[in-house]
């Protein structure tokens, strides 16, 4: 083929056009985001979290910033998503205690059951000064940064396919799932029942097959994860509240300019805010509690009830938190029972 003048310049200026398309998208940096369950802000507290982070970074930052969302654990559990973050194959992550815990063990001291009055002094404790405190000790020990901690639905209930839970002593016997924490095992045992470790992404499976008989989450968890179609008996307990624990890999942070982490950390706040008003919303609304009750015995303790779960469970937890992480780890948990009580 004879090249001719006409046939140069025709090909410099496509040449130089499809540059100019392709150099925003090359000079935009990514940040790839994991998250436990569906990307739909409407359906769970993560997926608000991941929509609106998203929106308020992709704008803010003119689109040098591009948040890629991998929703539903698709990256693995975690567990193991966790060292993801920590080894800069993604940028981060929207974390269970139980995933935080395979990188930061000391997490367990926030497991005292039965530690809160309300929801509102948990948001008070993790936006608070403790909250600082433990993230400084998270990226201290385990290297990763806080961006803040958000709302895993409230506070835990039990499920089961077996009978109603009104005592401690309706406990005994039952496999209760729980996450790999030797605190929420702790509890579990304590009140009679048979703790059994499993991922969240195999939980429906276990209970649907028998391989456990119930698990214990917050209300908005137990709707959205679709529970009711395994489980028969709802008891709301009320004994944990387990935030999410928002990481990201402080190299691609501190890379970022002044102005780029300004809208990171503003977009985090933003969406752990909406995370927190998700979560309520679908606790109230007839895609919560009230969708549960179709389906399920639902019992809420008295709180003479409330108190016997109380007495054989809290001491034990904070026995096993003083044994597994010794001085420190009382030291921790101390500030972190000191928090409620100053909120």
């Amino acid at each position: 083929m004879k090249l001719t003048i006409r046939t140069l310049r025709v090909a410099a200026v496509s040449l130089i056009a499809s540059s100019c398309l392709i150099s925003p998208a090359m000079a935009a940096k990514t940040l790839k985001l994991h998250h436990l369950n569906n990307n739909d802000p409407f359906d769970n507290p993560t997926g608000a979290m991941a929509s609106v982070f998203k929106s308020l970074v992709e704008s803010g930052t003119n689109g040098e910033v591009q948040v890629q969302l991998f929703p539903n654990s698709q990256l693995g559990k975690d567990s193991e998503v966790i060292f993801q973050v920590k080894a800069g194959v993604i940028q981060s992550g929207i974390h269970s205690v139980g995933g935080v815990a395979a990188a930061y063990p000391l997490i367990g001291v926030l497991d005292v059951p039965f530690a809160y009055p309300n929801i509102s002094t948990t948001y008070k404790v993790f936006d608070g000064p403790f909250g600082d405190k433990l993230a400084a000790d998270i990226q201290d020990k385990a290297g990763l940064q806080v961006l803040g901690f958000g709302d895993s639905g409230g506070f835990f209930a039990l499920t089961n396919s077996k009978k109603e839970i009104r005592s401690p002593e309706d406990m005994k016997g039952l496999k209760i799932r729980t996450m790999g924490l030797d605190s929420h095992k702790a509890v579990i045992q304590s009140l009679g029942g048979q703790p059994a470790a499993i991922a969240w992404s195999e939980v429906y499976t276990a209970l649907q097959t028998g391989v456990a008989d119930g698990q214990m989450n917050p209300v908005p968890i137990i709707s959205f994860a679709k529970f009711a179609e395994v489980q028969d008996y709802l008891t709301l307990t009320g004994h944990l509240f387990t935030p999410y624990v928002w990481t990201i890999n402080p190299e691609f942070y501190a890379s970022l300019s002044e102005e780029e982490k300004g809208v990171i950390n503003y977009a985090a706040h933003s969406a752990i805010v909406a995370g927190r008003g998700m979560a309520r919303a679908i606790e109230a609304s007839d895609r919560g509690l009230e969708q549960l009750k179709k389906t399920m015995k639902v019992y809420t303790p008295t709180a003479e009830e409330r108190k016997a779960f109380k007495e054989m469970s809290q001491p034990v937890v904070m026995k096993v938190i003083a044994e597994k992480y010794g001085t420190e780890g009382v030291e921790m948990m101390n500030a972190f029972l000191a928090a409620i009580e100053e909120s």
